[in-house]
């Protein structure tokens, strides 16, 4: 499937691929109002260049943008924003508080990566993540607005897929970009409607605050959501109950698995978690297996991973009440 680096979405928003794994796996949204421009996630470092073709192709320059927002500090959504900062010098950062000091010091997070992926793949699919200084970044309180041109870009705290998630609310176009709040939605899967599922990936799995952060954006009543994975839905409201039994139901693999024994757990996870994403694909857009678990294999493993975490650190929490 052909995909482009970007594309134009209207309400002058554009869609840029961040080319991660694959093409439409990862995006990131530029929007501009008058001589600013704002993006709202950045990919990885790789997508640097797409980035900058994306801004050229709305006529703008590096130096006119404003604010670049991380949803959250995944290395998807947020590993390429130091070397963006270094190509937009009145750019300012804003992210989640809890977001903040991982993008001033992204030490640990290169750490963790480069432990779970090993050093050659990290640098093959994220790069050197770069620092940003402390005076280039704002900590965004939950509902607070950022100008941009006439038009402003409120941020909300919005925790469940990660504590230190933000979603941001355009005024003017009425667009929610969710990064992974609302959600993976491929276009590939979107036969004849958006498929859309819940990501757990590690470490901070709350589905109840999920539930939650769901109820307030559909308040908002948006006319449509962003997504980092992928692209731009309508009719958020009619979609919310796929997402919301999507998280469920991986509440309930999990739970099925926490009285057994720890070992083989991730393994015994991924393929009930890749059951449950493939099947319900295969029912909703009546492709065939072979298309579409290769779409869906990582997704999974990342998610059985993410619960294996939740379950973990529910034991943990069982242990501490028992001290008590």
């Amino acid at each position: 499937m052909s995909t482009p680096l970007h594309e134009d979405l209207g309400q002058d928003t554009r869609l840029v691929d961040c080319r991660l794994y694959r093409p439409a796996l990862a995006a990131c949204y530029l929007v501009r109002d008058g001589d600013e421009l704002a993006l709202i996630d950045c990919g990885t470092r790789h997508s640097l260049p797409q980035i900058l073709e994306a801004i050229a192709a709305m006529g703008g320059s590096p130096e006119q943008v404003r604010w670049i927002i991380p949803t959250h500090v995944h290395l998807d959504h947020a590993g390429g924003a130091g070397v963006l900062m270094q190509h937009c010098p009145h750019a300012t950062l804003v992210t989640h508080p809890r977001g903040v000091p991982h993008m001033i010091d992204p030490s640990r997070l290169q750490a963790g990566a480069t432990a779970v992926y090993g050093e050659a793949a990290f640098a093959r699919d994220f790069g050197q993540l770069e620092p940003i200084s402390e005076e280039r970044c704002i900590a965004a309180e939950d509902g607070q607005a950022f100008a941009l041109g006439g038009r402003e870009l409120r941020f909300y705290h919005t925790p469940g897929h990660a504590n230190h998630h933000g979603c941001i609310l355009d005024s003017a176009s009425g667009w929610l970009f969710t990064g992974d709040t609302f959600g993976l939605g491929y276009r590939e899967l979107a036969i004849p409607s958006p498929y859309i599922v819940a990501t757990t990936t590690p470490v901070a799995f709350d589905p109840e605050a999920w539930q939650h952060s769901l109820d307030r954006l559909l308040a908002l009543e948006p006319s449509a959501v962003c997504l980092t994975h992928y692209g731009k839905y309508e009719d958020p409201s009619d979609l919310a109950p796929m997402l919301r039994n999507s998280i469920q139901a991986h509440v309930e693999i999990a739970l099925a698995e926490e009285s057994n024994n720890t070992e083989g757990r991730e393994e015994r996870l991924y393929e009930t978690v890749k059951r449950l994403l493939v099947d319900g694909a295969m029912a909703h857009t009546g492709l065939p297996r072979e298309r579409i678990a290769p779409l869906l294999d990582n997704d999974a493993r990342l998610n059985a991973q993410g619960l294996a975490v939740w379950l973990a650190r529910r034991a943990k929490r069982r242990q501490e009440q028992k001290s008590d």
